[in-house]
């Protein structure tokens, strides 16, 4: 028997994502790292109050992006956190290993090779590659640099289906159509330039550039907003008695 205080079992929909929103899919990762941080500080249960909170969406939202899942909290006690962290984390694709191929060994693909965050979001680096001559031959992270034309080797040896792109700008688009034509099926771009895929890739691309100025733009209305004040509410004299209309 169930007791009052056990999660429910969790209903998912075949694997689990279909049918889930792409909103939903892009909220996932911020559950996962605030569930995950609770699960390290030994909380057993959290409200959709305060996991909504903590991730910073409503709690409305937060319980249809669960229920897509297959998963209902317990009405006066909450999620299960460790339950919640292991069905998030499989509808992610977590529970598996994905082998990732970087493209790109300068400052910004050393910076990714040694970064300790992959093995813990189900993904790990297996080969690097880059199109100068001076970098091949190089160990980073315990890989040694591979020559770019190597990536459909590489592809077919390690089963790679996605790739991380740290190349310049001008490099950028046919760094992905060589991925792409050795049957990468999801690129992550660092470049700040618009790439192109065909149907059937998944391209995600992310500007720190773009990112920054947003930032800076922010700043400076936040700047421009504390030198103004707060405003000033104007409230209007009152008449004096027996004045005039």
């Amino acid at each position: 028997m169930t007791t009052p205080h056990a999660a429910p079992p969790l209903r998912t929909q075949r694997d689990g994502t279909r049918g889930v929103p792409d909103a939903t899919v892009a909220r996932l990762p911020v559950y996962l790292r605030v569930l995950t941080g609770m699960g390290e500080r030994g909380v057993a249960t959290v409200s959709s109050e305060e996991l909504a909170l903590l991730a910073g969406v409503g709690s409305a939202t937060l319980r249809k992006d669960l229920s897509h899942l297959g998963s209902y909290g317990v009405r006066g006690v909450g999620y299960d956190v460790a339950t919640l962290v292991q069905h998030v984390g499989r509808c992610l694709g977590l529970a598996e290993e994905w082998p990732v191929v970087i493209v790109g060994v300068g400052s910004l693909g050393h910076a990714l090779a040694n970064f300790s965050g992959f093995a813990p979001r189900g993904t790990r680096v297996v080969a690097l590659l880059d199109a100068d001559p001076a970098v091949v031959g190089e160990r980073v992270a315990g890989l040694e640099v591979l020559p770019a034309d190597s990536v459909g080797a590489v592809v077919a040896e390690h089963g790679v289906r996605i790739a991380v792109l740290a190349v310049p700008a001008r490099a950028a688009q046919s760094a992905c159509d060589a991925v792409v034509a050795a049957g990468i099926t999801s690129v992550l771009s660092f470049a700040p330039v618009e790439l192109h895929v065909p149907a059937g890739v998944e391209l995600r691309s992310v500007d720190l550039s773009t990112e920054l100025a947003i930032l800076a733009f922010r700043e400076r209305r936040r700047a421009a907003a504390g030198a103004e004040g707060p405003p000033v509410l104007e409230v209007a004299a009152p008449e004096r008695a027996g004045a005039s209309r």
